[in-house]
């Protein structure tokens, strides 16, 4: 397993001194605590009280202003100081750069809403997840056999929470993709897993003559059109209904280029290799099949593999119980696998995407 540079530094050898490594040790022991005291501290405004004052506040003016009890105040600001989100002197408890970036970081606020509202009770079945290959941990929500059949059944709040995650991160790279998958001037292309129509919506508006067409569940599909109605070009964006996951379903020919964004990542291996290898069968020597990911092994940032490592973890314990985000050697030799050759890699798309440009092994 080849890691970039950076990670290659931090993960090969050991870099924390043994006080460090002992207080990381009680870090994880107490992971779910931090999780929520940060959470609540949010909520419940206090960390945003604390940056907006200019000399920080007594516990007395935070219980004042938060009308919370003397008690549930004393107990957040002495754990939060102790995680290191807030700091203390001169009887006044001050916002720390951590709380700054709680606050602030939009990423920070998508993962954790993410992590709260979709993943929390269910991180609690991950190891039946894994032992069992199946996302045990999705039954606190309904009996289905992966997160995306249900998805429209979702409370509300999860709703919102999953869709800002996705979202986010996808929104964040689409100005770039479409620069790199419209620079061959495709008059067709095949959005597989399409979600709600998103990139859908930004191809026809990006390209007056393109013609989209979204692959996905048919109650996904449903989805997307009452996402999509009233969006200009929306009359050029079209359904296609079918699982995927069904080895016999094919793919549907005359595309010029084929997008598979944030999808591939929502299936084992084994899927993978079947579904490019459909979509293979439907491609010409002239067939650009584009697959946009967030590897976490080609991050120029050590954070973002520590998040995309942890995010996985998702994947097994509520989204499908095989899946995961992808070290990219995993998904090139899928590539190899389905009879197709990466031409290019792009990487540094947005928030850390890579765009992996495919065609049919010549």
């Amino acid at each position: 397993m080849n890691l970039c540079p950076v990670l290659q530094k931090r993960y090969s050898k050991e870099t924390k001194s043994v006080l460090e490594a002992q207080r990381l040790a009680h870090e994880i022991s107490f992971g779910p605590i931090v999780f929520q005291v940060s959470h609540l501290m949010l909520k419940f405004g206090i960390l945003q009280l604390l940056l907006d004052s200019e000399k920080g506040l007594t516990l007395e003016e935070i219980t004042e202003k938060t009308k919370l009890s003397k008690y549930a105040c004393q107990c957040l600001l002495e754990s939060s100081l102790t995680i290191g989100t807030v700091l203390y002197q001169d009887d006044k408890f001050t916002c720390s750069k951590a709380g700054w970036f709680l606050l602030n970081d939009p990423i920070v606020k998508v993962d954790m809403n993410f992590n709260h509202d979709v993943n929390y009770l269910g991180w609690f079945h991950l190891e039946e997840a894994l032992l069992n290959g199946k996302p045990e941990g999705l039954k606190v929500f309904g009996n289905w056999s992966t997160i995306y059949e249900g998805l429209s059944q979702l409370p509300e709040k999860v709703q919102n929470s999953w869709f800002g995650f996705d979202h986010y991160y996808s929104d964040q790279s689409f100005d770039e993709a479409l620069q790199i998958v419209f620079a061959g001037k495709p008059e067709t292309l095949l959005d597989v897993g399409g979600n709600t129509g998103r990139w859908a919506v930004r191809c026809v508006d990006y390209d007056a003559d393109v013609k989209v067409t979204i692959m996905d569940l048919p109650q996904q599909i449903e989805l997307m059109k009452r996402h999509t109605a009233g969006k200009k070009g929306v009359n050029r964006i079209f359904g296609h209904g079918c699982n995927l996951l069904d080895p016999n379903v094919p793919f549907p020919t005359g595309f010029d280029v084929i997008w598979l964004s944030q999808f591939l990542d929502c299936f084992s291996e084994d899927e993978v290799t079947s579904i490019l290898t459909r979509a293979a069968k439907s491609m010409t020597k002239d067939t650009k099949l584009y697959i946009m990911e967030t590897f976490w092994d080609r991050q120029r940032f050590e954070t973002a593999a520590y998040a995309l490592t942890q995010i996985s973890l998702y994947f097994t314990a509520l989204a499908n119980g095989n899946s995961k985000m992808y070290h990219s050697e995993d998904m090139i030799r899928c590539i190899e696998l389905a009879g197709l050759e990466v031409e290019d890699i792009k990487d540094g798309i947005g928030k850390g995407h890579s765009i992996v440009q495919c065609r049919i092994k010549t």
